[in-house]
């Protein structure tokens, strides 16, 4: 079933994006797109392989992905003019799903707080993520202090939202305890990034200067 998923994404992803980049370089050759609305149809091709792949029984995830790694071959100048548009539409999306977790998910969260929880969101912000990215890169040119600083600051939040809802819509046994282990994660994620973010930031300019 995940083979099946994972095939029907990338053929939805190769035909979609293969078909918005020709009618791209039409539209261009016979000057059919004006400069406003340039920053439009990578927004409207990630929609598209999302809801296409989705709607054929396959996974929209891979079928973005698949979109995302053929139109790396744009000329530079175009996919700088076709991912402004993206980018922007990215991050209002993304304040989107904060303002949706913190007015819906969070006052859930404080009625149902449990020990467990919070201690496995401490783990899952610390140990469970630091450690394997430490890892990783071991035998890098990378410093400890850069390892342990792309430790901490790596996927965050959305990332743990994106997947959690993907467990939730498979109804899986123990499912509210999975929820409550993901939101508690990402709200203390929301805070102790937030709060570290510009410091740790700051100083890691000033020992590269």
């Amino acid at each position: 079933m995940v083979v099946e998923e994972i095939g029907i994404g990338l053929i939805v992803g190769l035909a979609l994006t293969w078909l918005t980049t020709l009618m791209l370089r039409f539209a261009e050759r016979r000057g059919w797109i004006g400069e406003h609305w340039v920053e439009i149809p990578i927004v409207a091709l990630a929609a598209a392989c999302f809801a296409g792949a989705q709607a054929a029984g396959g996974s929209g995830f891979i079928a973005c992905f698949v979109g995302g790694l053929l139109l790396s071959g744009l000329r530079e100048r175009h996919k700088e003019e076709l991912l402004r548009g993206a980018e922007h539409m990215g991050e209002a999306l993304a304040l989107l799903t904060w303002v949706v977790f913190g007015g819906i998910v969070v006052a859930r969260l404080f009625d149902r707080v449990t020990w467990p929880a919070l201690l496995y969101a401490v783990l899952s912000l610390t140990v469970v993520r630091m450690l394997p990215v430490f890892l990783c890169l071991i035998g890098t040119r990378t410093s400890t202090t850069d390892k342990l600083f792309i430790g901490w600051f790596g996927p965050r939040g959305l990332a743990t939202i994106v997947f959690a809802v993907l467990v939730l819509d498979e109804k899986l046994p123990g499912n509210d305890t999975m929820m409550l282990a993901a939101g508690w994660t990402v709200l203390l994620s929301v805070i102790a990034h937030g709060v570290t973010a510009n410091p740790l930031v700051r100083r890691m300019g000033w020992a590269l200067g």
